[in-house]
């Protein structure tokens, strides 16, 4: 494993992992350079040290340099990676940017116990004839890394999601909320059992359920900021829209959550995208804050 691994010289702990699928099909240039900057900035601004992660030149980099992120952003046809993806891509030596699942794998072998992303993947809607659910799920129910986000993507299907996840024996912790944010909106109307109000309640759950060896992770999951949150309303209307396209032009697979993320944008007028680079900020100063609070505990032990 170690000779497929590369750690930047400014990973070092309190460390917070980012994903790259934001940069690669996410966002596009130059938004998602200046958002991958922005991210990185903020996690050092909070405390800890960034990791952004992919794949390239036969590696697993965790801690992309400036001239590594400038190529994974502009680069064309990145192969987007999760689990069952990455032996391929590393043989290949094909540009991967990592997804949810993929970059918890790259963190555990990196010794990153916190990653912040936007949102995570889940059941889609319709899921029922279809059995898509994203490889997210699963692996937060095998691999330790605490994930920081703004709850499941809105155009999936929430309901389920929580369902699954409660089924796989993943903790999801409202950050100052009893409610699941919806990743546009602050509001699902779905109740939480679990909340922590500060950094060093949710590092000392997760040192907990790690001391106890259970092998899964935790999902963090925060309200996007007040000042950049769409309503309820709006962004219901705009996720339909955007499902009836997906639905007409056939989209599947690996291509539905991009198709549907930047029709939701069209929709809203840009107001969505606007909200995700907020969202995604926020997420990674919460992280920050987990991982140096995380990291005294773990200090405090030795």
């Amino acid at each position: 494993m170690q000779k497929y691994l590369e750690i930047g010289e400014e990973v070092r702990q309190p460390a917070v992992a980012l994903e790259s699928t934001v940069i690669s099909h996410g966002l596009p240039y130059p938004e998602n350079i200046q958002t991958a900057r922005a991210l990185e900035e903020t996690v050092r601004q909070n405390g800890a040290n960034p990791a952004t992660i992919a794949l390239m030149d036969g590696k697993i980099k965790v801690g992309l340099g400036a001239d590594a992120l400038e190529k994974l952003a502009t680069a064309k046809d990145v192969a987007k990676v999760s689990r069952r993806d990455f032996a391929a891509a590393l043989a290949r030596g094909t540009i991967g940017a990592t997804t949810v699942a993929a970059t918890m794998i790259a963190a555990q072998m990196a010794g990153i116990k916190v990653f912040a992303t936007g949102g995570i993947g889940g059941v889609h809607r319709g899921a029922a004839q279809t059995f898509d659910i994203s490889a997210d799920l699963t692996e937060l129910a095998r691999t330790p890394v605490l994930v920081v986000c703004a709850g499941a993507k809105a155009i999936l299907d929430l309901e389920l999601t929580m369902e699954y996840l409660e089924t796989q024996g993943v903790p999801v912790i409202g950050y100052g909320t009893n409610e699941l944010p919806a990743f546009y909106t602050a509001h699902s109307g779905i109740s939480l059992e679990l909340r922590a109000d500060s950094p060093e309640e949710v590092a000392a759950i997760a040192r907990t359920q790690w001391d106890l060896g259970f092998s899964g992770g935790l999902v963090v999951v925060v309200p996007p900021p007040a000042s950049a949150a769409l309503s309820a309303d709006e962004i219901n209307r705009a996720i339909e829209a955007s499902l009836q396209q997906a639905g007409t032009a056939g989209v599947k697979g690996k291509a539905v959550s991009p198709f549907l993320l930047a029709a939701v944008s069209r929709e809203t007028g840009g107001k969505s995208l606007t909200l995700n680079m907020a969202l995604l900020k926020n997420n990674a100063a919460v992280a920050a804050q987990i991982a140096k609070a995380l990291y005294m505990t773990d200090a405090r032990l030795i």
